[in-house]
């Protein structure tokens, strides 16, 4: 199943998942299927990160074009919050953002469009996100925003002095401040 968010071009995808006894078997990605639900991105790289404590935020980033990157998001294990800010300049949602909870209990993927920053916090203690992208790791195209941003107020369901951010994280700059890349 196929959700569009409120957000132009997210989407919340919940496939499909059979269960028995052995557990659970799932397609987690499918091109056909994906592009009929309005997932026509090239990907091209998996990537996975594993987070070994509650409260560790990875974020907000995108990378520049020409390596501007759509992505596929999934927790295989623990859960996550999965924020994606619209940094589209004209656009009607620019600086608005959306969050869902990604578990691997639910299987639950969601779509990111280049043109959003992206970041989450862990809700578990332990939690592997696992995400596509149609572009390459590009480290002279990549950017982000403040996880903190007054403006756009997150609720990243973890107090502020308690998250785990890195330092590059926590000198990105707020969005008042981003020259963004995407019109």
């Amino acid at each position: 199943m196929f959700d569009p968010l409120p957000l132009n071009g997210l989407i919340l995808v919940s496939p499909r998942r059979f269960s028995d006894p052995r557990g659970v078997f799932s397609e987690t990605f499918v091109r056909e299927r994906y592009r009929e639900g309005g997932i026509d991105a090239d990907f091209m790289q998996d990537n996975q990160s594993v987070s070994s404590s509650r409260g560790v935020v990875r974020g907000l980033h995108f990378q520049s074009p020409p390596f501007a990157q759509a992505k596929l998001v999934r927790c295989s294990y623990g859960a996550i919050l999965d924020v994606a800010v619209d940094i589209r300049r004209g656009s009607s949602t620019y600086g608005q953002h959306v969050s869902v909870q990604l578990t691997a209990e639910s299987g639950q993927q969601l779509y990111v469009p280049a043109g959003y920053a992206h970041g989450f916090c862990t809700l578990t203690d332990m939690a592997i996100v696992d995400y596509k992208v149609d572009a390459p790791y590009a480290p002279e195209h990549e950017d982000g925003i403040i996880w903190s941003d007054p403006d756009l107020a997150i609720d990243w369901q973890v107090e502020h002095d308690a998250a785990l951010v890195s330092d590059k994280d926590r000198a990105l700059p707020p969005l008042a401040r981003l020259d963004t890349p995407f019109d």
